[in-house]
């Protein structure tokens, strides 16, 4: 991405659960609940969450170009989707995105992507919804992209992109593990990648039963990278075979413009649909704070990474 052009997300709640949008295979002309604006050159994007004690907690990404790293914000709304309260939860030295939230049995967990780390960490809630540890007894086979687990007749299944390879095995491999209990141990599908494809393999939200099949929204990276969410329904999904068909692509509304470049996350939260749009920036302000950042790395200063 050259420095006039820069990718920036929006993160919304639509008032339609997901399963009813993949059905439709359309969000136009859904009601909207926009998260704040983190202002010029920051974004949210990512988001995942879940109802709790009748508040919506959305997690997402939040990224600053000016040091170039996520970290994890929570947006709490109530039943009429005021906001409630926003606050970080989660930041490590390295990027955070992609919080892939998790309720199992009594406890929750957050599950983000950190392939710059090496390795793929689950988090537990100790005091829900910002204070999280590390899971010290869950071990996954490889550091993944956007991994995006489901629980299935009682066996966990891990869609994820390889973190290894080129930019374009990121946009267009999909790997999957599977497990009999969330902390492991993981195994990894003898088929990986079982699917190449730029416009349908990386994933983009949760996977979703509908009639007794998953259905993985993925992300098209034809035309951009997440230009667009295509629903791949898995027709055979055992530790040993897969096979899946995909949809027709979901792409942004028009009347969300300027963010209509892009679609990326489309994930479930009870009746609600969480998502994020994308505008393409060609602001020269953007090689400004690039030499800036460059400028404080040089001189050792916080924030030039």
């Amino acid at each position: 991405m050259g420095l006039l052009r820069t990718d920036i997300w929006r993160t919304g709640i639509l008032h339609c659960p997901l399963p009813e949008i993949l059905a439709r295979g359309s969000v136009e002309g859904l009601a909207a609940t926009w998260l704040p604006d983190p202002g010029p050159f920051r974004f949210l994007a990512d988001p995942f969450g879940l109802w709790r004690d009748d508040r919506l907690y959305v997690f997402a990404e939040a990224y600053d170009y000016r040091n170039r790293i996520g970290r994890i914000d929570v947006f709490v709304f109530d039943r009429a989707m005021r906001l409630l309260d926003a606050r970080s939860v989660l930041s490590e030295p390295w990027h955070l995105s992609y919080p892939v939230v998790i309720a199992d049995g009594d406890e929750i967990y957050l599950l983000p992507e950190a392939y710059r780390s090496g390795r793929l960490t689950l988090y537990r809630a100790v005091s829900f919804p910002d204070r999280w540890e590390r899971v010290s007894d869950f071990a996954f086979p490889e550091a993944a992209i956007d991994a995006s687990p489901v629980r299935i007749d009682g066996r966990w299944w891990m869609f994820y992109s390889p973190s290894g390879g080129s930019g374009a095995d990121r946009q267009s491999l999909l790997h999957i593990a599977w497990a009999d209990a969330l902390c492991g141990p993981w195994h990894l599908h003898p088929g990986n990648p079982v699917r190449r494809d730029r416009r349908n393999a990386r994933p983009g939200g949760t996977p979703v039963l509908i009639d007794g099949r998953i259905v993985l929204p993925t992300q098209d990276c034809t035309r951009t990278y997440g230009g667009a969410i295509v629903p791949l329904t898995v027709t055979d999904l055992t530790p040993t075979h897969f096979a899946a068909r995909a949809g027709v692509p979901i792409v942004a509304a028009a009347d969300w413009k300027p963010f209509t470049d892009g679609l990326h996350t489309l994930s479930a939260a009870g009746d609600v649909t969480l998502v994020d749009a994308k505008r393409i920036s060609r602001s020269p302000r953007r090689i400004a704070i690039e030499l800036d950042r460059l400028s404080r790395r040089r001189l050792g200063r916080p924030g030039g990474r």
